[in-house]
């Protein structure tokens, strides 16, 4: 009987096309994938300018501010916690850095670079109670949300502080090219976070205290070393979303961010990260970021009113859990 030279071949071709797409479809990505082109495609259907060019930046520069709180809200997650005081600690570095600037005439790259150095400070003093004072993640930072919040309300009297250097609003507004400066800068946030998590021992401890946090530190995991560390880099990616908004607004307000936390966790848990910790990508929190912010541009596009919008979101929220937990 003659060889046949090409079974063996095609055979292996199929054996791994088969295993890659068994691969595809147990991945964390797979439904905020299918998530994301199912409603681009409702969404282009509904308004015939929704797949223009410019619209999709707009889309991008809107959802920068919330995707990279997000960045930080995958590591906390990632371990097991939650971060709440997200919003009000970008509120809060907004302010403090615009009041530096204006009423204390300290030059406004110091300035921003404080404001960046007050949140990381705030997510390590939330890491510190966590990981030190054995305190519930969510207790802690929902009192530091509290904190912030009337801390900057008090600096500020209550008003927003206005009169920032016109070149702030580069961060905010600027374009290099066609693209948004606050794409580009939540561009690099994702890569300098999916190298963190996937190529260093860091990362795989944080995946680690999230899937058995027991046996992590039985292991040899310097377990509190890592909760005070995620946090810590929470608190970073608040400050760094302070100065996008800083430039966004050019004022520092007391009140901005109210309701970002939310945004962050859904952007991750609808990105296909675990709430319960241990299993997720970064990649998938972009994604779920950029659905959030395709489901709101798609809504207002549409007409849709602003109340029935909060709805309309939380239900899709609820249903992607339910699915994401059958699925699994």
């Amino acid at each position: 009987m003659p060889h046949d030279a090409n079974a063996l071949p095609a055979a292996s071709l199929h054996t791994s096309a088969s295993q890659r797409w068994r691969s595809l479809i147990h991945s964390p990505l797979a439904l905020p994938l299918a998530g994301l082109v199912v409603v681009s495609l409702l969404m282009g259907l509904a308004s015939d300018n929704f797949f223009t060019v410019s619209n999709w930046f707009n889309v991008l520069r809107q959802v920068s501010i919330v995707g990279i709180l997000a960045v930080g809200m995958s590591f906390v997650i990632l371990t097991g916690g939650i971060d709440l005081s997200v919003g009000a600690a970008m509120a809060l570095a907004g302010t403090i850095s615009a009041g530096l600037i204006v009423n204390s005439g300290l030059p406004a790259p110091l300035a921003l670079l404080c404001s960046v150095g007050l949140a990381t400070c705030i997510g390590l003093l939330n890491g510190a109670l966590v990981a030190w004072g054995r305190m519930p993640a969510i207790i802690v930072t929902l009192a530091t949300m509290g904190v912030a919040r009337g801390v900057g309300l008090i600096y500020s009297g209550g008003y927003p502080i206005s009169g920032l250097p016109g070149w702030i609003s580069w961060f905010g507004v600027g374009r290099i090219g066609m693209v948004p400066v606050p794409v580009i800068l939540m561009l690099i946030v994702y890569a300098l976070a999916w190298l963190l998590l996937q190529r260093t021992a860091f990362g795989r401890h944080v995946y680690a205290i999230g899937g058995n946090e027991m046996a992590a530190r039985l292991s040899g995991v310097k377990t509190t070393r890592i909760k005070l560390a995620v946090y810590a880099i929470s608190g970073f990616t608040s400050g760094l979303a302070a100065i996008i908004l800083t430039g966004r607004l050019m004022s520092g307000q007391p009140n901005a961010g109210v309701g970002f936390e939310l945004d962050a966790i859904a952007a991750v848990v609808l990105g296909g990260t675990a709430i319960a910790g241990g299993r997720g990508l970064v990649v998938g929190t972009l994604i779920g970021a950029v659905l959030l912010g395709i489901l709101n541009n798609g809504l207002n596009l549409m007409g849709i009113n602003p109340y029935l919008q909060d709805i309309i979101r939380g239900v899709i929220i609820l249903l992607a859990i339910y699915i994401a937990r059958e699925w699994r």
